[in-house]
């Protein structure tokens, strides 16, 4: 469920240069010492490892334990990605009113028991495509409850100055994951089923609860004048600045468009190496492991090109590799090699977004940052659906394959709206 991505996480603060893992791990080990910040680092590490078997899980589980159509896959996704659309906004206001970490260890306890249904239910003989959706819906609303207050948490548990260090580390675990994790969850599906692996991760999310239970830091008082804002007003002025500002509205519209086409390969990429390729769920989560590495050896590009020449080549290089998948060809072996160097795009994905998000920050004034960032989510979200609906019927009518190729186009899509906007011509980070 949770992803590494997009852009509501905000990992960097405004800097000219661009920290790398090893110069993270290096130079700023300080945090490894906060007991406080180790224990909620502990729980999230554990937890993104079960959220990567669920997030390959509830797919292969309507299509291996169900016979799922391209159809019913784009629906199941669709309905795993709405909750942000419909929820986010409302859930940024509410976590500004009420203290986090009790928001964060309530999500995952519920989290926890709505995905312990599809074990039972699949043990019980009962599992049915409108429960996998039940259970998609209701944990994508409690993940994003969750979320809204874990990015809101780290800045009441560690100092101003290791904000940074700790997003960073808190990402590493998620490139991690991404790399170690599709490995076990295919290991998992594929000796338990996918059903009774997503138990895994209902137990992590247990993890998380107690980890974040443990912590003895208190937050600071609540802000009582945050009650009386009048929420719509807040919500517009944030949606204003995003369509005011060419250089927030025009990237906003690239990672919409990517997220569109991105959503073909969320709804049928599982279908697609299955079904077609004759891969089975261990080698699958190999093979997605290989973008996890991508993204852990994406370093200083940005210091060695401009802002706006680096977003444009990371869109075409994603372009490029992305075909890989596609053409891939019959043995079995050679679809696994075309697959891998597809899943190495990731480098290039995670290069744009830090880029993404650290021109945000940079561009946006202090007390507009959240909303310009929920604006923004709110905008790439509704795209997700869609995507996912619109993959999924046109896998059914014009084949899965060919699918795959409209997808491909969305990286040099999105390409267009940075051509056309002052972020071509950026030179480094304004402000810096």
């Amino acid at each position: 469920m949770r992803r590494m991505g997009n852009d509501v996480i905000l990992w960097l603060a405004r800097t000219r240069s661009y920290p790398s893992i090893s110069h993270l791990m290096a130079s700023s080990a300080s945090l490894w010492h906060q007991r406080e910040f180790m224990k909620l680092w502990t729980g999230q590490t554990i937890s993104e490892f079960g959220s990567r078997i669920t997030r390959d899980g509830l797919s292969l589980a309507a299509l291996l334990s169900l016979g799922a159509s391209p159809t019913q896959l784009g629906l199941l996704a669709a309905i795993a990605m709405a909750p942000t659309i419909v929820f986010s906004l409302i859930a940024g206001a509410w976590v500004d009113r009420l203290r986090r970490r009790p928001i964060m260890i309530a999500s995952d306890v519920a989290r926890a028991l709505t995905l312990a249904t599809i074990p039972l239910a699949a043990l019980a003989g009962v599992l049915t495509l409108p429960l996998l959706a039940l259970v998609a819906a209701v944990a994508g609303v409690l993940t994003v409850l969750f979320d809204t207050a874990y990015h809101s948490y780290l800045p009441s548990l560690v100092e101003r100055e290791h904000i940074l260090e700790g997003n960073s580390k808190l990402t590493l675990s998620s490139a991690t994951a991404e790399v170690l994790g599709p490995g076990v969850a295919g290991a998992l599906i594929q000796a338990l089923t996918a059903p009774i692996a997503i138990f895994f991760d209902a137990c992590s999310f247990l993890v998380s609860a107690l980890s974040i239970w443990l912590i003895r830091k208190p937050e600071p008082a609540l802000n009582p004048s945050t009650e009386r804002q009048h929420i719509a007003r807040e919500i517009h002025e944030g949606l204003r600045t995003v369509a005011r500002d060419p250089r927030l509205r025009n990237t906003a519209l690239a990672a919409s468009t990517l997220a569109l086409f991105g959503s073909f390969y969320s709804a049928l990429y599982g279908v697609y190496a299955i079904r077609v390729l004759g891969m089975g769920p261990a080698l699958l989560g190999l093979v997605v492991g290989v973008g996890g590495v991508g993204s852990l050896v994406a370093e200083r590009v940005v210091q060695r090109a401009g802002l706006g020449t680096t977003f444009i080549s990371m869109l075409l290089l994603m372009g490029v590799t992305g075909l890989f998948t596609p053409l891939a060809p019959g043995p079995l072996w050679l679809a696994t090699a075309f697959l891998s160097l597809s899943q190495l795009g990731d480098a290039f994905r995670t290069i744009y977004f830090i880029n993404d998000v650290s021109l945000r920050q940079a561009i946006t004034p202090d007390r507009l940052l959240g909303r310009v960032n929920a604006s923004t989510a709110l905008l790439v979200s509704g795209a997700g659906p869609l995507g996912a609906v619109l993959g999924g019927a046109l896998g059914d009518n014009v084949g899965v394959r060919n699918t795959l190729f409209i997808a491909s186009a969305g990286p040099f899509l999105a390409c267009l709206w940075l051509l056309f906007s002052p972020v071509r011509r950026l030179r480094e980070q304004p402000g810096a």
